[in-house]
């Protein structure tokens, strides 16, 4: 047991030193703009070393995605688990409910700045799109092996549906400097147009053994 709180505790530590690094970035970003800003003073303003950054963030561009990178292996855990009779699109739902939350209540400050950077950048543009393609072939690994009689077809509309829906509207609200609450709501309301699109597949609506 006193391993299992040990191996807790670390990872809790790794997570607030990620966070830091993560905030202290995007706080220069907006202060200093983005090319004015070193990795060193990203490490300083974290109270971390240079090489503490890089065991985080293999550069100051992926920095920027840190937290919708976060959000992404969450949804793929939450896929992996497969709770008894409950529907694999009732797996989805609640998959995406909980990573809206977590946008929601971190958004803070640096949802806007994150935003700008990636649509003032061909650069930064090019990463995100690189993600969102790498995010939505995860995400249509984790749907396949959550709902084996699902076609391939349907499993890339599927990923492509949630991933790219809940994506564009964190984009729009962000850019739009939408409060919380504001946000939510246009979450909500775009989970609850893509749930009605995959109540048509079959597959997704029988219990899961």
């Amino acid at each position: 047991m006193p391993h299992v709180e040990s191996a807790g505790l670390r990872e809790r530590k790794k997570q607030r030193t990620r966070q830091a690094i993560f905030a202290a970035a995007l706080r220069l970003f907006a202060e200093r703009g983005y090319d004015e800003t070193t990795i060193a003073d990203i490490a300083a303003a974290a109270d971390v070393s240079p090489r503490t950054f890089f065991a985080y963030f293999p550069s100051k561009e992926d920095v920027i995605f840190a937290e919708i990178d976060d959000r992404l292996a969450e949804v793929q855990q939450r896929l992996a688990r497969r709770a008894s009779g409950e529907t694999p699109l009732e797996t989805i739902r609640q998959s995406v409910v909980e990573v809206m939350q977590a946008l929601v209540t971190e958004q803070g400050e640096h949802g806007p700045v994150q935003v700008r950077l990636v649509l003032e950048r061909p650069a930064l543009q090019a990463r995100a799109l690189q993600r969102m393609h790498e995010a939505q072939q995860e995400v249509q690994q984790r749907i396949r092996e959550l709902c084996p009689g699902l076609g391939e077809i349907e499993a890339v509309a599927i990923a492509g549906m949630a991933v790219g829906a809940m994506q564009s509207v964190v984009t729009h609200c962000r850019q739009g400097g939408l409060d919380p609450g504001t946000t939510r709501a246009a979450l909500d309301r775009a989970l609850a147009i893509v749930e009605s699109g995959l109540r048509s597949v079959p597959a997704l609506n029988e219990p899961i053994p």
